[in-house]
């Protein structure tokens, strides 16, 4: 089936063929649990938390600063490469933001910001930064809270490639950021790139988003 990429929990969707082909030009941009139309229970908002976290999706983009998020969160890896791209509105401008970590410590950042973007490219783009700024021979997980990108590279790309950067005879999206993404995983096969929910209090995750939003902000 067809699939989407939510725009609050930015997970990826599918929806029946037949469905979409009742309305053919409908592009869905929210999964069934965070569509506007989707009917509320009583209990709905009461969902247990686990450790003291939020439900997943349950958390939104605070645009918090770099000092902020070092102030307000300290749970999750201390060591790693944490990646983070938006756009708002989507499509709009947008930006992206990498932070690696060692034990705690920043050893090396970076962020940028588009004019005409959309999600999916920001998220994509900090992935591209982070493995550009990262020695070949680095020996680090690399993070994203981006399920769609992390698949994209790590289970789908190289079946799309074997069938010349195709997808069911349909033009993929992206392709040239995802190309120049598995380029780049490929140099470094040491730096494995793993998928990790966003805003579930991972300090290093939001100190990512803070550089992804800083665009939006006079102070980084």
């Amino acid at each position: 089936m067809p699939q989407f990429t939510c725009q609050v929990c930015d997970e990826p969707f599918s929806l029946p063929t037949a469905t979409l082909e009742k309305y053919p030009d409908w592009e869905p941009k929210y999964c069934r649990e965070h569509s506007p139309n989707r009917k509320k229970t009583k209990s709905a908002g009461k969902k247990k938390t686990s450790r003291g976290r939020k439900p997943a999706g349950s958390a939104r983009e605070e645009n918090l600063t770099r000092a902020e998020v070092l102030e307000k969160y300290t749970a999750g890896p201390k060591t790693g490469v944490f990646t983070d791209g938006s756009s708002y509105p989507n499509p709009g401008p947008g930006g992206w933001g990498f932070v690696w970590a060692e034990d705690g410590e920043v050893q090396m950042e970076g962020h940028g910001a588009a004019d005409d973007t959309t999600n999916n490219r920001m998220e994509l783009t900090a992935l591209i930064e982070a493995y550009k700024a990262l020695p070949e021979d680095a020996a680090v997980t690399v993070f994203s809270d981006s399920q769609l990108c992390v698949n994209t590279i790590t289970k789908w790309a190289l079946g799309w490639e074997k069938k010349g950067w195709t997808r069911k005879g349909d033009p993929l999206k992206n392709l040239d950021l995802v190309k120049e993404l598995l380029r780049l995983y490929r140099a470094h096969p040491h730096c494995l790139l793993e998928w990790t929910r966003a805003h579930d209090g991972s300090r290093w995750n939001e100190y990512a988003d803070s550089l992804a939003c800083a665009w939006r902000r006079s102070e980084l």
